[in-house]
């Protein structure tokens, strides 16, 4: 149990799911407002697992589980990428088995368990007043879950896909575009040494702004993306086509990994799922790439074009964060303890229509936040419409939710 003076209150700050740029400047950002307003901030590690792996007993060795936060600690981290608290996909709803901590094996037997009163307990214990969690939407859907229980929850929302409804913008994103622009303008230049065709896959399970938004930004030709199920084809014509034109004989298409063939589904690297039911998806790059150089014969005079296939993964979100990605971590930590302050809870931070502002936490959970196609997607020529951005926000479709 932390020890120390109680002043007005204590918040507790965790980070769960995948790793991003801009997780760090927003744990300092909400470190610093909050003691300077009178208030303890205690990080729980490991996400929700740290809510769950804690043993309630003051003698006990915590320093796994959380972690009291102070200006010197954060301060340290504040300007680098990932999360110095770390973090899990650990959904404590449905505990499996194995995933049961140890000192609570005897009482959770199940094949899956829920250890939500667990958690309840333990914030208790912690003499946890507000609680704010700092994920996607997999991360805040337990915190939506947490609010309805009777705990004051303020979320922040964060993921490189950019696709927690309820705000345009989520914390990692710009990063991840930025990194995936520059990339795709680095392999450009083996691309057009051998005059091949490049095919790049991205992050976006369900969303595909992190395929659109770099082609848009002209970092490749032609994108793929989960919302709309393409002919490979169709996309290896278009592709030979650019190649043709381009003075440098190659072409780029970025591929988002829930892509889909016309007919298929999504490819998975394996059956294993996450907490929340996910598999882990990988591979589409590759069949894409074998497919388009099997096809290209047939647009090339039957000749085949050979291709250069990247996944581009962990690399767009790994490092420090961008200026936009330090920036609105800031704002958001503020916004989460203006609200605190005004003793509001059940509440998303967000970024709406260039303003900051606050949102309703069930939002998370009750819509998807998607590409809309038909506005923004240009199906027949694969690739992002190029008009009508007047009163549009900075990233163009991260509105629509």
């Amino acid at each position: 149990m932390p020890q120390g003076k109680r002043k007005k209150g204590t918040i507790g700050i965790l980070t769960g799911g995948g790793d991003v740029p801009g997780l760090n400047p927003a744990i300092r950002a909400v470190t610093i407002r909050a003691i300077r307003e009178g208030w303890q901030v205690i990080g729980m590690r490991n996400g929700w697992k740290g809510l769950i792996s804690m043993v309630r007993d003051k003698k006990a060795h915590q320093e796994d589980h959380f972690q009291i936060l102070t200006e010197e600690v954060v301060n340290k981290v504040g300007r680098t990428g990932g999360t110095f608290l770390h973090t899990s996909r650990t959904r404590p709803s449905h505990v499996s088995r194995d995933d049961v901590p140890e000192h609570l094996q005897d009482t959770y037997r199940d094949r899956v368990n829920d250890l939500t009163s667990e958690v309840l307990q333990n914030l208790d214990f912690l003499g946890i007043d507000y609680l704010i969690p700092i994920g996607g939407d997999d991360t805040l859907s337990y915190g939506v879950h947490l609010a309805k229980k009777g705990v004051k929850v303020i979320a922040i929302p964060k993921t490189m896909d950019n696709d927690v409804p309820g705000t345009d913008y989520c914390i990692g994103f710009s990063t991840c575009i930025t990194r995936t622009i520059e990339m795709v303008n680095n392999l450009r230049t083996t691309a057009g040494s051998h005059e091949r065709i490049l095919v790049i896959e991205v992050f976006g399970r369900y969303a595909g702004f992190t395929a659109l938004i770099p082609a848009m930004a002209g970092a490749a030709n032609r994108c793929v993306i989960p919302e709309y199920k393409f002919k490979i084809e169709r996309l290896t014509e278009l592709l030979v086509q650019d190649r043709f034109t381009n003075p440098s004989k190659y072409s780029v298409v970025i591929v988002s990994e829930g892509a889909m063939f016309e007919g298929g589904e999504m490819v998975f690297m394996k059956d294993e799922q996450d907490a929340y039911g996910h598999r882990k998806l990988g591979g589409i790059g590759d069949q894409v790439s074998e497919q388009v150089k099997e096809l290209s014969g047939r647009f090339n005079k039957g000749k085949k074009i050979n291709t250069i296939n990247q996944r581009l993964g962990y690399l767009v979100r790994c490092g420090n964060p961008d200026a936009i990605d330090s920036i609105v971590p800031m704002a958001f930590g503020n916004l989460a303890l203006n609200l605190i302050l005004n003793n509001s809870s059940g509440r998303l931070v967000s970024l709406r229509n260039g303003r900051y502002d606050d949102v309703p936490i069930d939002v998370v959970t009750s819509v998807k936040k998607v590409v809309d196609v038909e506005k923004y997607y240009n199906a027949e020529r694969l690739r992002p419409y190029y008009e009508s951005f007047e009163s549009k926000p900075l990233f163009i479709m991260t509105s629509d939710y």
